[in-house]
């Protein structure tokens, strides 16, 4: 293929961070109205390249060509100014703030000496209707779902007229409807003449929408392969250097004593309302139980209920034959609940942390780790470097990682093996291999059945 074909060209990109090599001698190329999937590990590097392209960060060596020009990406505004968007793994969205106030955030019209939302609006509504978002412009983006969240930040590149967009991880939180939407939105944009670069670890997804697959392991790519020639096992295969097994091997056994019962248990939501009305369980030890439903059914609410985060109204919660229904927190984790929460970033880690740090969140004032006030530094370092060993947790600076900078397959891993670290007698596990890739995946789900 010509030079001239290509939309996007990344050629021979390095960038380092503090003891880790993110992408070495990178190249990848993306033509004029193709999807291209960029496959691979927690902590390939997928993201940071992406982020490379969109401005927010630099490359210590290597070129980018777009629509055969070579340019220099400094910064998102430049990326956008040349037809670049980006819907990011976690939403850059102001919560408070209406669609239309977050889509032309940083470009907002102006009539006279103020802002001229309604004819944003009114533009908002006309590409909405073209690509079938369905968005209201005047609806607060705290008051919609995630999947709903999603198609602004889309709106917010196709409001900038962008021609590339690139997804980050963008089924990580979405349900099956919401997946199926995506890919139709994917199609239309598609159809429309766009490109798309899709960071993902989802084989299925990659063989539904994408063109072809640029797989990176360890920062370096290692190839690019046609989608429709090539089978999941073989693109795993490329991703982790090994068989990856899809399928989870149970053996049958005896439940044990009964470890949690739920009775007539009722949680009102935000706005008061019941979330969970006379819901009641029994869960026994060595047995797995799982609650499936669609966001916004009650799951939320009957978790903070359990762990201890939101005030049960009615009903009862025993844990071993305790009643902990009031019980604070760190009772509850002192009888042996830990927790995956669903957002890795608001609930389960603090980002300024380093990754030793948060690995004790919960237990800092236990006496193997502190002593009359004092935190004992190398017991907490060797706590963290064996969590990080464990799992794989791809950090760095080792323990000293500030969690921030991990990527966010990498954080979902520090969680999962900080909560079963705790050896816990129930673990309430809140997706707990969202955002993982397969190999990672098929280690979490090990463990799971080992406890």
């Amino acid at each position: 293929m010509d030079r001239e074909e290509y939309v996007i060209e990344m050629n021979s990109i390095r960038k380092e961070f503090p003891g880790i090599v993110a992408n070495d001698d990178v190249t990848i190329q993306l033509k004029k109205g193709e999807v291209l999937a960029l496959l691979g590990e927690n902590g390939a590097g997928k993201s940071t390249l992406m982020s490379i392209l969109f401005g927010l960060y630099h490359p210590d060596r290597g070129h980018i060509r777009v629509r055969g020009k070579e340019v220099s990406i400094n910064n998102p505004t430049q990326a956008s100014n040349l037809g670049i968007g980006m819907v990011h793994q976690h939403f850059k969205l102001v919560h408070n703030f209406t669609i239309t106030e977050n889509i032309v955030l940083g470009m907002e019209p102006r009539r006279g000496l103020g802002m001229d939302l309604q004819s944003a609006s009114k533009r908002i509504k006309e590409l909405s209707s073209h690509y079938g978002l369905n968005v209201e412009p005047d609806d607060i983006i705290e008051d919609v779902s995630v999947g709903m969240q999603q198609r602004v930040e889309i709106l917010k590149m196709l409001y900038r007229d962008a021609e590339v967009l690139i997804f980050d991880e963008p089924t990580a939180v979405l349900t099956p409807q919401e997946i199926s939407d995506l890919m139709e939105i994917m199609r239309s944009l598609i159809a429309e003449g766009k490109s798309i670069i899709l960071i993902t670890h989802k084989l299925k997804e990659i063989k539904q929408i994408a063109d072809r697959c640029t797989v990176i392991r360890r920062g370096k790519v290692v190839g690019t392969v046609d989608v429709k020639d090539t089978d999941t096992e073989t693109m795993a295969r490329m991703m982790v250097g090994r068989e990856v097994s899809f399928s989870v091997n149970r053996q049958d056994k005896e439940p044990g004593e009964k470890v949690l019962e739920i009775k007539d248990l009722t949680v009102l939501n935000k706005q008061k309302f019941p979330a969970v009305k006379n819901f009641s369980l029994d869960v026994y030890g060595g047995e797995i139980v799982g609650l499936a439903g669609v966001d916004g059914n009650g799951q939320s609410e009957l978790v903070e209920a359990l762990t201890g985060l939101r005030r049960a109204h009615g009903g009862t919660i025993l844990l071993n034959g305790k009643d902990i229904t009031h019980a604070p927190v760190r009772e509850r984790f002192q009888e042996g609940i830990a927790h995956i929460p669903q957002d890795r970033q608001k609930w389960g880690l603090v980002l300024e942390y380093s990754v030793e740090e948060n690995c004790i969140l919960e237990n800092y004032w236990e006496t193997r780790f502190n002593r009359r006030g004092f935190l004992k530094k190398d017991v907490i370092r060797a706590n963290a470097e064996k969590i990080i060993e464990d799992f794989d947790v791809r950090a760095g600076q080792g323990s000293e990682t500030p969690a921030r900078s991990l990527s966010g397959g990498n954080q979902q891993k520090a969680i999962v093996g900080r909560e079963i670290s705790h050896n816990p007698n129930l673990l309430i596990a809140v997706q707990p291999t969202r955002g993982l890739d397969v190999g990672s995946i098929e280690y979490i789900h090990k463990r799971l059945m080992e406890q």
